[in-house]
């Protein structure tokens, strides 16, 4: 079965720290340009950071998350990351992991006006209270 299952969610206080991960089953993760998208209540998603397909991808970043997010992959886990530093209060919503076979800094754009074109996970969510 084809899968992407996201965890690492949670409540935080503003100022700290999560790591999200996304664990992908039937396929190998690593052949595919990788994201993670965020959803607030009441909002359209978002793109937050995206990397390139291969084993070391270039990585692109929402200018939100510039300095404070890290996105990276461990082809051997088959597993997408996202390391969150100083987090604030926006950054709360559910987060989404996808896969496509896009490359480049609009992945993220493309996905989100096409997601029926990527794989997506189930979501998790993260909460940072002010």
């Amino acid at each position: 079965e084809v899968q992407l299952v996201e965890t690492g969610g949670g409540s935080v206080q503003a100022g700290g720290s999560l790591t999200l991960s996304c664990t992908a089953s039937g396929f190998t993760l690593g052949s595919y340009g990788l994201g993670w998208f965020r959803q607030a209540p009441g909002k359209e998603r978002e793109g937050v950071a995206s990397i390139n397909a291969g084993p070391s991808g270039t990585a692109f970043y929402a200018d939100s998350g510039k300095g404070r997010l890290t996105i990276s992959k461990s082809i051997d886990k088959n597993t997408l990351y996202l390391q969150m530093n100083n987090l604030k209060h926006e950054d709360s919503g559910t987060y989404y992991c996808a896969a496509a076979r896009v490359a480049g800094a609009g992945f993220t754009d493309y996905l989100v006006r096409r997601p029926t074109e990527g794989r997506w996970g189930q979501g998790t969510q993260v909460t940072v209270s002010s």
